[in-house]
């Protein structure tokens, strides 16, 4: 939880490095938010038929800037260049790709921090 908290906190930062768990954790606690949140919205009438409701809209605006931020942080503890979130855009393999790079251990360089 920690790590999400941190994402948070750091939304503006898109210098240094995250680390891998860091990453991870942010997403898993993303998964959650906003599964609970759709959870929220069916049960209160908020959402359209296949739309995601207001209340998954309204968080999924606010993690924007926090997502991309430890994304670009992560890229750089793995090696690459932030750049590398472009490739997210090509369709199919993109996402696959950028996964990949996510999930590759972390590269030279002083270690990312544990916060």
């Amino acid at each position: 939880m920690q790590h999400y908290i941190n994402a948070f906190k750091n939304y503006v930062n898109f210098s240094g490095r995250a680390s891998r768990p860091a990453y991870w954790y942010f997403v898993l606690f993303h998964i959650i938010v906003v599964f609970v949140l759709s959870l929220i919205d069916s049960l209160l009438g908020l959402g359209g038929e296949g739309s995601m409701g207001v209340l998954v809209s309204i968080y999924t605006l606010i993690a924007l800037l926090p997502g991309i931020a430890i994304t670009l942080r992560r890229l750089r503890d793995a090696g690459k260049s932030p750049w590398w979130i472009l490739v997210g855009f090509v369709p199919l393999v993109g996402w696959i790709w950028l996964i990949v790079l996510l999930a590759s251990p972390t590269q030279g360089g002083a270690p990312a921090k544990k916060a």
